[in-house]
Formats: C-alpha cells, sequence, structure tokens
C-alpha cells in the first residue's frame, strides 16, 4: 500500500459554497460527473462526496490541496453503480513518481456528511 485518506464534506456547507459561487460547479467537476448528477432532485450530496474524493486522493499521495487540478482527479460511476476513479495530468504524474498502480475508492453520503476513503496501491 503506498497511501490512504480519508475525507469528510458538511452537506450545508458545501451547498452554501455552491450556492454563492455558481461557478464553482464547472471549476471543481468534469462535464461527466455534472451529466451524472443532473437528474437528481438534489445532485449537492453527490457532487459533495465526488469533492471528498479529491480530498483524499491527495491525502493518500500525501500531497496538500493545490498539488493538481480539480479534474486530473474525479469520480466515474460504472453502470453497475460502483464508483472509480480517474487519475489523470499532474495527480497522475504524482501517482506514478510514488509508484501507484491501482486506487481503491469507497463513497457515501447522508442528508448530513459526504465521505470519501481512497487507498492507493
Amino acid at each position: 500500500m503506498i497511501g490512504i485518506g480519508v475525507d469528510a464534506v458538511e452537506i450545508a456547507r458545501f451547498r452554501t459554497s455552491l450556492a454563492r459561487t455558481p461557478s464553482m460547479r464547472e471549476r471543481l467537476f468534469t462535464a461527466e460527473e455534472l451529466e451524472y448528477v443532473a437528474p437528481k432532485s438534489d445532485p449537492v450530496p453527490s457532487l459533495a462526496a465526488r469533492f471528498a474524493a479529491r480530498e483524499a486522493v491527495m491525502k493518500a499521495l500525501g500531497v496538500g490541496l493545490g498539488a493538481f487540478g480539480f479534474h486530473d482527479a474525479w469520480v466515474r460511476r460504472a453502470s453497475s453503480g460502483m464508483p472509480s476513479l480517474v487519475i489523470t495530468g499532474a495527480a497522475a504524474r504524482l501517482a506514478d513518481a510514488a509508484g501507484v498502480r491501482t486506487w481503491h475508492l469507497s463513497i457515501t453520503h447522508s442528508d448530513l456528511i459526504a465521505i470519501a476513503y481512497v487507498i492507493a496501491e
């Protein structure tokens, strides 16, 4: 194992941030992620979980905010519903330098909090 990362995001706080700065959606999330959440009656918990996944990736790599762009690590959803990570750009270069070959991701959310857990192998 190379590293583990976990992150929790308060849904209400994240909702307030998105409402205050609508451009955050495109800055933080890929078109594929935004398409996935678009049909949901309340997409914010799913977006918060995806944001937590990015933070958990940074923690698993042992780097801080700003080490790579938000579009360099994002969540793809399989037709089965299983989430996985897509790692590109600067995040992929950091992962390669650390020897990461496999990523594991678990995300969940309630009405109050979103959590992501990442293992880099």
